[in-house]
């Protein structure tokens, strides 16, 4: 897709704030609001905007502890990983999955309070899933970056 100079100015303002109106970011890009309207309107049509959300603090929300968990299913046949991924996604205390290459097959994102919420975690949820054959955590001491916005 080919976004020229104004559509991705446009993109990069409503990534750094969405909640701007059009009014706003008409005096930003020198545009009329409702040539801004209609930009914003074709880039959701298109699918490039694809939704709106509120990022939370993680601790202002009590889930401090971020968890980077490698799964290895005990096979690469197709049920097991349309299995897998199906239940992955029931769990709420996983915000990301990520199919992966290399010594592990997933690459799980996982958000909760404290080290004893993720061992009640890894203990009545993840390590219930079928097929898996292994899994290796690693716990977030620092956040160095961590970003939403695509730079143009």
């Amino acid at each position: 897709m080919n976004l020229d100079a104004i559509d991705k100015k446009l993109l990069e303002l409503l990534q750094k704030d969405s909640k701007q109106t059009n009014k706003e970011l008409s005096l930003k890009l020198n545009l009329s609001v409702t040539a801004v309207y209609e930009r914003i309107k074709k880039l959701e049509r298109l699918g490039v905007i694809e939704k709106y959300v509120a990022l939370l603090r993680k601790e202002s929300v009590d889930r401090g502890l971020v968890v980077f968990c490698q799964i290895k299913l005990v096979q690469h046949a197709k049920d097991y990983l349309t299995k897998f991924e199906s239940e992955i996604t029931q769990l709420e205390e996983v915000l990301e999955c990520f199919h992966v290459s290399g010594e592990y097959d997933y690459l799980l994102k996982v958000l909760v309070k404290d080290m004893e919420q993720f061992r009640t975690f890894m203990v009545t949820k993840l390590t219930t899933l079928q097929h898996i054959g292994s899994t290796q955590s690693s716990f977030v001491i620092n956040e160095v970056k961590n970003t939403t916005q695509i730079v143009f």
